[in-house]
């Protein structure tokens, strides 16, 4: 299989966890473009879903799946979304597309968080794909020292803007041996609007994407 194959292949494995007559949470990246593209197959059980980026938005809405904006919504039983990294306790990084601060609120709000990767996003231990952290840009100067002090080699991302009209660093060559607890000191470096390091509410199954088909992983 190719890694399309494989990511058309996890996404429509996911339809089997959306529950029907419900709102959902969709996430953004390029295995989730294949998500919504099956989502569209079922759409008319579906109440709509609420999403983490414009471009999925945008998409959602093109297959006439009705959107909702998350202050309207109590719950959601379920968000799917991808990954950049996912390690064996279900911690991730993710932002990669630039979504993460919108992603990480609606992951809060779910029930239930189902990652869909190809195998290539599994990793022992997380760090070699380059942690985004989203910012305000005023706070730039100040975040990049601060995540030096950490160890890591912080990079604006050049000429991106997120939804939210922050700046994103890329992190390179940061260790992360305690995911929770560096999510949690660079969540609280003045001017970080979020990082991109999913460990405090990581995913609870991932659907893995591989060369003989669809493995199911699940976290406590």
């Amino acid at each position: 299989m190719t890694q399309d194959e494989r990511k058309q292949a996890v996404a429509q494995a996911a339809l089997r966890h959306v529950p029907q007559g419900e709102i959902i949470g969709v996430g953004t990246g390029s295995t989730v473009n294949f998500f919504i593209d099956a989502l569209a197959t079922m759409k008319h059980d579906l109440a709509g879903a609420v999403s983490s980026s414009e471009r999925s938005t945008e998409r959602l809405k093109a297959h006439g799946i009705p959107v909702f904006d998350l202050n309207a919504v109590e719950r959601l039983p379920v968000y799917v979304d991808g990954a950049d990294e996912i390690d064996p306790s279900g911690a991730m990084i993710k932002g990669g597309g630039g979504a993460l601060t919108r992603e990480k609120i609606i992951a809060e709000v779910a029930d239930r968080f189902v990652c869909i990767v190809d195998a290539s996003k599994l990793v022992s231990v997380l760090g070699a794909f380059p942690l985004p952290v989203e910012v305000v840009p005023m706070a730039r100067e100040l975040v990049l020292r601060r995540l030096r002090a950490l160890g890591g080699e912080p990079r604006q991302r050049e000429g991106y803007i997120t939804d939210n009209g922050n700046i994103i660093l890329d992190v390179l060559d940061l260790a992360m041996p305690n995911p929770r607890e560096l999510e949690s000191s660079i969540n609280q470096i003045p001017g970080v609007v979020t990082v991109g390091l999913f460990a405090h509410r990581g995913a609870d199954l991932a659907l893995v994407g591989t060369a003989t088909g669809v493995q199911e992983c699940t976290y406590p």
